[in-house]
């Protein structure tokens, strides 16, 4: 048995839930710089993009020109695969959409909500070595459905001043043009706070390493952000039936990301799960992030071992996973049991990494367990909603007094008052007729 990846009873089993803050030093970091780009604008975007990426720009916006250049550095083979990947995430998206909707009663007051898309989002999106089009795609794709009439990117330059190619393509067939070459804290506070050049959005989205992370929870409340995601994680319920080089391969897929990722198999299989831990060794020898999946795979990874399926989606429901992978006899007849999850993928050939790049559904997904009250990125993420109140004279004659019964009770004269004027003008206009 592998001593690696841990095979433990459930009852052993704590999900840790944590939020990582970062250290007093990194938070003074981001906050120093925060304040810096909102007192000097570009001046302080060009100060850290010298100290941070080692290059010295003037302008910040990707030229039409690069924007050519690199459709050209994208091979045929990955543009094929970025377009079919936006057309199934459009397909998806499609189908969120909302309407507005307006109810009039008899009576005559109508009732209504406006869905309105928000005006300018901002997109950060990872740069240097971490470049992930995939990301482009799925972040930009629901917000240009959603009728967000600003998209705009950040992210950060590489060491020739200049934005990876497959970046640039994937926002071009994303329908995303304006990008400027701003990476970290600094990019955060210039989608916030706007500079000479960078516009202020209504919304910042997308991923970043801490300080990214850090500066979007500072600046929450002066915008909206996605979330704050933590390390990525997968879960796998498996019975028997399952293939443990499959099992192994998903946990690994995930554990690569980072080494605090998590990756756990849940079954009620003793069989599978020595085979699996067995695997994941086998697996990791000539894995290219070996340390990452390692560091992965032995300080966050576990094989739960439980009686039965039912004790098994107990367990699942409790770690809440970002991911969740069901292969099982009949993975279907199980889907109810489902409570906690932000992505589920049945069967033996729908790989996670099905849904990070190809099927069309998102993979912002919640993490840290916030899939208990949290969703997938998606077009509503990306609209505002009015509620919109048209009350009738004979609906304020009839319920008036009800709510001025309800100012009063909360001590709140005033409220009270702007109904009862009202209900005063109307019962004059009623005396008025009757001696009239």
């Amino acid at each position: 048995m592998s001593n690696m990846l841990r095979i433990i009873p459930a009852e052993q089993y704590q999900a840790k839930r944590s939020v990582d803050s970062g250290t007093k030093e990194q938070q003074e970091t981001v906050k120093a710089i925060l304040a810096e780009v909102k007192e000097r604008g570009d001046q302080a975007l060009r100060s850290y993009t010298e100290k941070f990426d080692r290059v010295a720009l003037a302008d910040f916006r990707v030229s039409e020109a690069e924007f050519a250049e690199a459709e050209s550095l994208v091979s045929k083979d990955v543009q094929e695969a970025l377009k079919e990947a936006a057309a199934n995430i459009r397909d998806f998206h499609e189908r969120q959409v909302r309407q507005s909707w307006f109810s009039t009663k008899e009576s005559g007051t109508i009732l209504g909500q406006i869905i309105r898309p928000l005006k300018r989002v901002g997109l950060y999106v990872p740069g240097g070595t971490a470049a992930y089009p995939s990301s482009v795609l799925m972040n930009a794709v629901p917000a240009k459905i959603a009728g967000v009439s600003e998209v705009v990117i950040t992210t950060p330059p590489g060491a020739d001043g200049k934005v990876n190619p497959a970046i640039l393509f994937a926002a071009k067939i994303a329908g995303v043009t304006e990008i400027y070459k701003v990476g970290g804290a600094q990019a955060i506070a210039a989608l916030t706070y706007g500079t000479e050049q960078i516009k202020a959005v209504d919304k910042i989205v997308g991923p970043g390493n801490m300080y990214v992370a850090l500066a979007k929870r500072e600046v929450f409340g002066l915008v909206s952000i996605d979330m704050v995601a933590g390390p990525s994680e997968i879960a796998v319920l498996a019975d028997d039936t399952a293939n443990p080089r499959y099992v192994a391969a998903d946990l690994l897929s995930q554990a690569e990301h980072d080494p605090m990722s998590a990756a756990v198999l849940v079954t009620p299989s003793t069989t599978l799960a020595q085979a699996v831990a067995q695997e994941v060794e086998r697996q990791l020898a000539d894995l290219p992030r070996k340390s990452i999946a390692e560091a992965s795979i032995r300080n966050h990874g576990a094989i739960i071992l439980v009686n039965d399926l039912d004790e098994g989606f107990a367990v699942i429901n409790e770690i809440a996973p970002e991911h969740l992978e069901i292969m099982t006899a009949d993975p279907f007849a199980h889907l109810g049991k489902v409570e906690n999850a932000g992505a589920i993928f049945l069967g033996p050939y729908s790989s996670e990494p099905v849904g990070d790049y190809f099927a069309g559904s998102n993979h912002v997904i919640p993490t840290n367990g916030t899939a208990r009250f949290s969703s997938p990125l998606s077009v509503d993420d990306f609209i505002k909603k009015s509620s919109v109140v048209s009350y009738s004279r004979r609906d304020l004659e009839g319920n008036g007094h009800k709510i001025v019964t309800l100012a009063e009770q909360e001590g709140l004269a005033a409220h009270g008052r702007a109904i009862s004027e009202r209900l005063r003008d109307f019962t004059s206009e009623e005396q008025e007729r009757d001696n009239g």
